[in-house]
């Protein structure tokens, strides 16, 4: 790995979100796509919270593929004339395309579907920033500190009181690490899992095995809350070291903007084990999805990827 590299990745992050609260030189218009038509209770202190996550998996995808295909990661002069060019033709270059800016909505547009279904009350940001999860991910604890204070600010101007979040790097950012590094801190942070009744949760595939996430099965106390939902509803695959709580391997994220061959081997192993149980795996993270749509196509095993938003549904 190279230090030009990742220096230069990191000013691309922080340039990136210093300008529009986003990661990534991309167009915000992607991120808020999926309210269209939709209805939100504007006297709410509570908020539906994406951080365009689900939307900006597809353009880490795509931006993965363009470091492995330019080799940028070995450093030198490619490392920054890559940077400079991503921030120069970022929102051409990464724009995820319309088949999977489509699914992210659905996904997104399901989860708000499910909470309404269940009578919660909440609202959106118009101008919604990203958690800063990848800053911390990648090891740049001092930026993502200031960031963090820079969000908690937008959240307390707007009067926000709680967090309802839909993926699992978002929840542990807020619930674990905010507090750590914004001591006033004082939002109340629930995922959109928490608020499930299992009774009124209808499953709409048959049979499946599941790709945990590790942040929900391990640090977040939601594996078996996730197999709730579906005890009794489904044929789930399980093995105890495939899939246990604390065996299961990982989708190779999110180390694919650093070391990309080794998030692609990561991947396609993690692909294999999951199809010794069955061709339907079901994920419950934006960034695992697309990590092992990338194994299976490296490791040209055939498995059927979904998003637990996809396979359930709010009944009754």
């Amino acid at each position: 790995m190279s230090l030009d590299w990742f220096r230069a990745l990191r000013d691309v992050v922080v340039s990136s979100l210093r300008d529009s609260w986003l990661p990534f030189p991309v167009d915000r218009s992607i991120c808020t796509r999926w309210r269209e038509g939709l209805s939100f209770d504007s006297d709410s202190n509570t908020i539906l919270y994406t951080s365009c996550l689900y939307q900006l998996a597809s353009v880490i995808e795509r931006a993965v593929a363009e470091l492995e295909r330019f080799g940028v990661t070995k450093g030198g002069a490619l490392a920054r004339f890559t940077a400079i060019g991503a921030k120069i033709l970022g929102k051409a270059l990464l724009r995820p395309s319309d088949e999977e800016l489509d699914r992210a909505n659905r996904v997104v547009r399901g989860i708000y579907g499910m909470l309404r279904a269940l009578g919660i009350r909440f609202r959106v940001l118009d101008n919604e920033p990203y958690s800063g999860a990848l800053l911390y991910e990648l090891g740049f604890v001092n930026e993502f500190a200031d960031y963090a204070k820079s969000v908690y600010k937008v959240f307390r101007d707007n009067n926000v009181k709680e967090v309802i979040t839909i993926d699992p790097h978002t929840q542990y950012t807020l619930e674990r690490l905010y507090p750590r590094y914004v001591p006033e801190f004082n939002i109340k942070v629930r995922s959109y899992l928490d608020y499930l009744d299992p009774g009124r949760v209808r499953v709409k595939l048959g049979e499946f095995t599941i790709h945990d996430s590790c942040l929900y099965a391990r640090y977040l106390n939601k594996y078996d809350l996730i197999r709730g939902l579906f005890r009794g509803k489904a044929d789930v695959r399980e093995d105890p070291v495939i899939t246990g709580k604390d065996t299961s391997h990982c989708c190779g994220g999110p180390i694919e903007s650093t070391y990309p061959e080794v998030a692609g081997k990561v991947a396609s192993n993690r692909v294999r084990e999951l199809a010794r149980l069955s061709k339907n795996v079901v994920v419950q993270c934006p960034i695992c999805y697309v990590n092992l749509r990338r194994g299976v196509k490296l490791s040209g095993v055939e498995v059927n990827l979904y998003d637990i938003a996809e396979v359930i549904e709010v009944i009754g």
